[in-house]
């Protein structure tokens, strides 16, 4: 075959095979196109499925239990025993979790006064040191006697009296968790003949509890507040008692009668009193600030005697923690209640925190009603406490060994 025909046969089947590539390709493309439209063509609603008409009503009363009504009257008809044990639950839960926000609310406050302590250049008691250590123990109660420099014969005489000392001090405390402490301050001119004589008296005896206060009749309201301030963020305890030197206490009968107010919340116990309010100046217990009161005559809302009251932790914490916006009253006693006045507080109003000294107390021990406290009323105390106090204690005190019986 010549070179001519076989390049037009080459030529030939190549026009072909370009041809028929060309038309598969084509075909290709238009039944490509074809199967993309069918894809997502979307079903008849023909196609579909739906629920059964038993299916219908299965959803319907599903929807229908869950309304409000249905969901309430299920509730009704519950066991009310179960209701009540879910109820119980929840009241344990909202204790717990309020035990656990006062428990934040003492540590806050408790390293708060720490704070104010170094801030103010004044020193960290051991106590004070040992109260910040973990695993701190829980007191019942510290039992803070007011005392003064002058008065060191009535310290020693409640010291021969209803106040353990020495060893029986420091078992006191370990055993039944009360700390009884005298409380005071320091001089106008602090490391004075009047401080070194208290630092004399604590380094025998140990039972002095020293604020930074600058002692004076008329500071009474503002070492009132340093006491319980201090005496919280050292101590960790159920109560917090403020009693003067010149009162007579029976210990035990005090621990008896706060362990009775122990689960309540916010108490403040004493003797609850409203006395006049005094505008005149130059009279024993006058109120500068009288005009806040009312009108000339009014009296003071209820508050405790001074001679000897308690509050409890928590109230104690919001001193603690509010000691610089708490006003002071040129009273003690009023200056406390107005304090907790217009708090949610639960005053508890118990005379036998304010009998009489023989023969009122007397009368009282002998019919197995034994007083908290002793005092006269027309010395805000007892009059010539040094002297008498042991008479008091022989007539009025509860047995020597009752603090050691009790259980708190």
């Amino acid at each position: 075959m010549s070179t001519k025909i076989k390049g037009e046969l080459i030529f030939s089947r190549s026009l072909v095979s370009k041809k028929w590539t060309f038309l598969l390709c084509f075909g290709s493309f238009c039944f490509g196109i074809l199967f993309t439209d069918r894809m997502w063509i979307m079903p008849e609603s023909k196609d579909i499925a739906r629920p059964s008409v038993t299916e219908a009503e299965r959803l319907k009363l599903i929807s229908e239990s869950c309304g409000p009504k249905t969901l309430y009257q299920k509730e009704v008809n519950r066991d009310p025993q179960a209701l009540f044990g879910e109820v119980s639950k929840t009241h344990d839960a909202i204790q717990t979790l309020d035990k656990t926000i006062s428990s934040l609310e003492m540590e806050l406050a408790a390293a708060r006064s720490a704070q104010e302590s170094l801030v103010n250049g004044a020193p960290i008691s051991n106590d004070m040191e040992k109260k910040q250590l973990p695993g701190k123990r829980r007191y019942l109660m510290v039992v803070g006697i007011n005392t003064a420099f002058s008065s060191r014969k009535r310290r020693d005489s409640i010291r021969t009296t209803w106040m353990p000392s020495g060893e029986k001090r420091k078992r006191l405390e370990e055993e039944k968790g009360i700390i009884i402490r005298f409380v005071i301050g320091h001089s106008a001119t602090a490391g004075g003949i009047l401080d070194r004589s208290i630092e004399a008296e604590d380094k025998k005896h140990g039972d002095f509890l020293r604020l930074d206060h600058v002692e004076g009749y008329l500071e009474l309201s503002g070492k009132t507040k340093t006491y319980f301030s201090t005496a919280f963020s050292m101590w960790d305890a159920d109560f917090y008692v403020k009693v003067d030197d010149d009162v007579h206490v029976n210990i035990a009968t005090l621990g008896e009668t706060l362990v009775r107010h122990k689960k309540k919340r916010r108490v403040y116990i004493g003797c609850m009193k409203s006395g006049p309010v005094l505008s005149q100046k130059g009279v024993r217990y006058h109120e500068p600030e009288y005009w806040k009161f009312g009108e000339n005559g009014n009296k003071y809302f209820r508050h405790a005697t001074g001679q000897l009251y308690a509050i409890s932790r928590d109230l104690a914490s919001y001193i603690s923690i509010n000691q610089h916006v708490l006003h002071k009253y040129a009273n003690e006693d009023v200056t406390l209640g107005a304090w907790f006045i217009g708090l949610d507080v639960t005053h508890i109003d118990d005379r036998r925190l304010c009998c009489g000294t023989p023969p009122d107390c007397e009368w009282k021990a002998q019919a197995g009603n034994i007083c908290v406290a002793s005092f006269d009323w027309t010395c805000s105390g007892i009059c010539r406490s040094a002297d008498r106090i042991k008479e008091v204690h022989r007539r009025c005190g509860e047995p020597e060994n009752a603090i050691w019986k009790a259980k708190f």
